[in-house]
């Protein structure tokens, strides 16, 4: 396969930006999208231009650092994908592809396709885990909890914080990606003490973090590539007016 490649390249934060076109050959249909970045990068090297950055860790869809923007869609055409798992049969010989990093004020831009998430770390350190005594380890099977209740806590806890939630919003908002951490948490008996002080923490550093307001257009749940419901979006909300109607009767 020959493909046009069009990539954002920014030298800093408060560097401009641009688009930059390259020419790739021999693309393998089989290999994945960052292998074909690395072919990209490859050449540029051989070539004694600067290569590409970009975020690759795990390469195997568990991670979320494989954060980009392909043809106007966060890790690109395919339905509960990430990035890393995207393969190059997915596009056709002599295609042009658009490749540019996340599009949101609270991820700033630290070089080509790089961005700055850790916003999201902020916000699971105001509140995302649980700090009471438990005890001493149990048998997971003599702590009763309804298998519903633990599907939607499995469910939640899928989500990688990869920000493609953040990245498919018009608003740039994190809704999805914090309701999802705060449902892993509220619907397990291990989170309950702590939920009212969670759901209120986390949401107010979300707010101090700049991200924009959930309008509900479910964007987020279409891109997220391991399909997070918006439903924990909508419990969130009540979670957090229950603790703050509760606050406010102390």
């Amino acid at each position: 396969m020959k493909l046009t490649l069009k990539v954002w390249r920014q030298k800093s934060k408060d560097a401009e930006g641009k688009f930059e076109t390259y020419q790739i050959d021999e693309v393998d249909p089989d290999m994945s999208f960052l292998e074909m970045m690395d072919v990209l990068n490859q050449q540029l090297i051989e070539n004694d231009q600067e290569p590409v950055a970009f975020d690759h860790d795990c390469r195997e869809g568990i991670c979320g650092s494989c954060s980009m923007y392909i043809n106007g869609r966060p890790h690109g055409p395919n339905k509960l994908t990430a990035t890393c798992q995207l393969h190059m049969r997915h596009f056709n010989d002599g295609d042009t592809i658009v490749v540019e990093p996340w599009r949101a004020t609270a991820f700033p831009v630290i070089k080509d396709l790089v961005t700055d998430r850790s916003a999201f770390d902020r916000i699971v350190e105001a509140g995302g885990y649980v700090s009471v005594n438990t005890g001493a380890p149990q048998d997971a099977n003599s702590i009763p909890t309804k298998k519903e209740d633990a599907d939607e806590a499995f469910d939640a806890a899928t989500c990688i914080g990869c920000g493609a939630c953040v990245a498919a919003c018009k608003n740039g908002s994190a809704a999805l990606f914090v309701s999802a951490k705060i449902a892993h948490l509220a619907n397990l008996p291990q989170g309950e003490p702590e939920r009212d002080k969670r759901v209120m923490n986390m949401v107010a550093q979300m707010d101090e973090e700049q991200f924009g307001s959930c309008t509900f257009t479910q964007a987020c749940q279409a891109e997220c590539p391991k399909g997070i419901s918006v439903d924990n979006i909508a419990r969130m909300n009540s979670e957090y007016w229950k603790a703050k109607w509760f606050s406010s009767k102390d």
